[in-house]
């Protein structure tokens, strides 16, 4: 390594646990205040006679166009003035593999999200021509989805045996690390939940076995006191909010011997997102 090298290296900032964490919270905040602000201009496109595929459309259009102008960013970053020639390899390499990954993003977010309009919009027109209601006589609003059952969610885990050790092999059988996995479903995800949590083990079996195997109870790395998570049943939950809401989980997530038990999953499960420093 030139001396130049070891110079910038040396010149970047410590890794700061807290700081990152800090950073992820954030990103949770901005994804729920996303969440609310997009079912209010479905509701407000609603008002205006806006049809719901139409609605779709035009708010995929802005989040694509949200991701376009990051990807327009981090496309014309460059490398720290007075870096060395194989650093500046280093970094236009990184920042080619984030702007291709920001483009599949950009490209995806312009064909999913159909039917988002539909369960989110409110019909305000017909609302708006109803009578006043009478005050002794005014219906209850709906009731908000339930938050999950934490015991049917663990039993809608045991029902998928190929992602589990055996109880005598597991770290906490009482699923300790359950009510922080849920706390990372968003209340529209609330309705549901179970089923989607048995669809996403099944959809991923396979790769769920090997999981298990390669670093479950029993494997060379978990001799080494590492993978903890690994063969739990909220586990399942864990990587089924790794996949959907990464950020959001990450920030619902707390403490430090805690995050290595999820840093170690995310490295065995390779998510699309990983977050953390492995």
């Amino acid at each position: 390594m030139s001396s130049d090298h070891a110079e910038q290296s040396n010149s970047l900032p410590p890794h700061d646990p807290d700081a990152y964490g800090q950073e992820l919270a954030r990103i949770g905040c901005h994804q729920s205040q996303a969440i609310e602000g997009r079912a209010l201009v479905f509701r407000a496109l609603a008002a205006a006679g806006i049809g719901h595929e139409q609605a779709d459309a035009i708010v995929a259009q802005v989040e694509a166009g949200a991701v376009a102008g990051a990807h327009t960013w981090i496309s014309e970053s460059s490398a720290p003035h007075g870096s060395d020639a194989r650093f500046e390899d280093g970094w236009h390499e990184g920042v080619r593999d984030a702007a291709r990954l920001l483009l599949r993003i950009a490209d995806n977010t312009t064909t999913t999200g159909r039917g988002l309009a539909a369960s989110h919009a409110l019909p305000l027109n017909l609302v708006q021509r109803q009578p006043a209601p009478d005050p002794q006589n005014t219906p209850q609003e709906a009731a908000p989805a339930p938050v999950p059952d934490p015991a049917a969610v663990l039993a809608a885990a045991e029902r998928c045996p190929w992602a589990l050790a055996p109880r005598e092999a597991r770290h906490w059988p009482d699923g300790s690390f359950l009510n922080t996995a849920l706390s990372a479903v968003r209340p529209e995800e609330h309705a549901g939940y179970t089923e989607r949590l048995e669809e996403f083990a099944q959809q991923h079996r396979a790769r769920l076995e090997e999981l298990l195997r390669a670093y479950g109870p029993g494997s060379t790395p978990a001799s080494h006191g590492r993978y903890a998570l690994i063969g739990q049943p909220e586990t399942l939950v864990i990587l089924e909010r790794m996949e959907t809401a990464p950020f959001l989980l990450r920030g619902t997530w707390d403490g430090e011997e805690e995050d290595v038990f999820l840093d170690d999953l995310e490295f065995a499960w390779g998510p699309r997102i990983r977050l953390s420093r492995r």
